[in-house]
């Protein structure tokens, strides 16, 4: 087995670079453009524009999702296992990027298909190669992290860099998407232009961070065991699933939200060309409050500020449920502005977090297997991402929802489906923020624990240099 060496150690330094940081940030630009546009838009796409029933089409990204999520671990070990001139995660990073923008037109293009199964198959199939695509850019990037600092608070800063440009990402997707649509003509050929209008943008910001971000060349590999075996050595660690288990709660529950809103303003403020409006309260709010977060985490720590944020988005959308559907449509901004506040923490720091249990688990046995932990990570948080859109197509179809029989003629809904609307933009999400703030509320890692875990990783690589 290869270990670090303390010359490596060395290697990762604890202040870094700003040009490194934004061309580290701007990586998640384009990946958290792929997550609005999917979470936003897809399902809503899929029913009111290419002709999918809701049952179906919620199955469909569910089963993507879950797709996704398998394909997540092996990509993670695969990369912690490569060894090239150019470093161990950017040769994937930009083969995804080119495929990334092939399959982001395929998904939004209806081939001529007209019967329900062929509909279904080709939804299904494209976004499964779709999220492989993403895949092959996400895991190697998130997997940089704890390679390029090993500073506590930096590798918050560093994630706040991040995150920011990932707040960029996802107000370009929420607020150029439908006037994109329009501008190239609507369905069907607005939907195919804007797809590949995003994924050229995912693609630059990718190789962005290709050509920016230096790999540290004598970073190790780790000991070859089985897949398997590694992902289920991590799954053992308190650390990581204390934080793993709250982060798939919270998409969970974001994942509804995202579907479930545009459905909201169409048909029960019936006033789509305000949604974008919303989706700018909401995302403007999470952007400017990144950095505001950051530093009370730095007096309050990682776990008390994530889990204050995440109760606030709780607080936020039951009180949108209970009052949004009296009140003028102007609540809705301000609700959604206060959302937002809470939203910002769900950004940044989860992805601080989980570099500390990575390091924990060097500390503990003397191996490098960020990839497994990132590819373990994305693998649960899609699997609750698979659900939550899942369960609002099934939701919507078990409360009557009807779709438009002609594209562009939205149907009157029942009163049933209104409250299934309202219920997935309130309380259900809620309920899987509460369940991931009480399992977060066991996370051990503090600022004075971490410290003692990097004085058993110094002891530890000093040892094997």
């Amino acid at each position: 087995m290869r270990t670090v060496s303390a010359a490596h150690l060395a290697e990762r330094p604890d202040r870094l670079p700003l040009g490194i940081k934004l061309g580290f940030g701007v990586g998640d630009l384009g990946g958290n453009l792929f997550f609005t546009v999917m979470g936003f838009y897809l399902l809503a796409y899929l029913t009111d524009s290419f002709g999918l029933a809701a049952a179906a089409a919620g199955t469909a990204i569910a089963l993507g999702k879950v797709w996704d999520a398998v394909t997540d671990p092996a990509v993670g070990y695969l990369s912690d296992r490569t060894r090239t001139r150019w470093g161990r995660r950017r040769p994937y990073m930009a083969v995804g990027a080119v495929f990334l923008f092939i399959f982001m037109i395929l998904m939004f293009t209806n081939p001529g298909l007209t019967t329900d199964t062929g509909k279904f198959v080709w939804a299904l199939v494209i976004y499964c190669l779709l999220n492989t695509a993403y895949t092959l850019v996400n895991i190697p990037y998130g997997s940089l992290t704890p390679e390029l600092t090993g500073d506590f608070d930096e590798r918050t800063t560093l994630n706040g860099f991040r995150m920011s440009f990932a707040v960029v990402g996802t107000l370009v997707g929420a607020g150029t998407v439908l006037p994109l649509v329009a501008a190239f003509g609507g369905d069907p050929s607005g939907w195919a232009i804007t797809g590949g209008i995003m994924g050229a943008v995912m693609a630059v910001s990718t190789f962005i961070t290709v050509f920016v971000v230096r790999e540290q060349l004598g970073a190790p590999l780790v000991d070859q065991v089985r897949i398997i075996r590694s992902y289920l050595q991590v799954l053992r660690q308190k650390p990581f699933l204390t934080v793993l288990i709250p982060y798939a709660l919270h998409m969970t529950g974001i994942a509804i939200v995202q579907a479930s809103l545009i459905y909201f303003f169409r048909y029960i403020y019936d006033a789509e060309e305000l949604f974008v409006l919303a989706l700018l309260c909401l995302l403007v709010s999470c952007l400017v409050f990144i950095p505001i977060w950051v530093v009370i985490s730095r007096s309050i720590g990682k776990k008390r500020a994530y889990n204050l944020g995440m109760g606030l988005l709780a607080t936020a959308v039951v009180v949108f449920f209970f009052v949004g559907v009296s009140l003028p449509v102007w609540f809705s901004f301000v609700t959604f502005a206060v959302a937002g506040i809470g939203l910002s923490t769900n950004y940044v720091m989860p992805w601080s977090l989980v570099p500390d249990a990575i390091e924990y688990d060097f500390a503990e046995h003397g191996r490098r297997r960020e990839g497994v932990f990132y590819g373990m990570w994305t693998f649960v948080s899609k699997l609750g991402s698979a659900f939550g859109l899942g369960l609002t197509g099934w939701i919507l179809a078990i409360f009557g929802y009807i779709e438009p029989g002609v594209v562009g003629l939205d149907p009157e809904q029942p009163a049933s489906a209104v409250l299934g609307i309202r219920l997935l933009t309130g309380p259900v999400p809620a309920f899987f923020f509460a369940a991931g703030i009480v399992v977060l509320s066991f996370y051990p890692i503090t600022k004075e624990v971490y410290a003692q875990i990097i004085e058993k990783v110094a002891a530890r690589e000093s040892t094997a240099g």
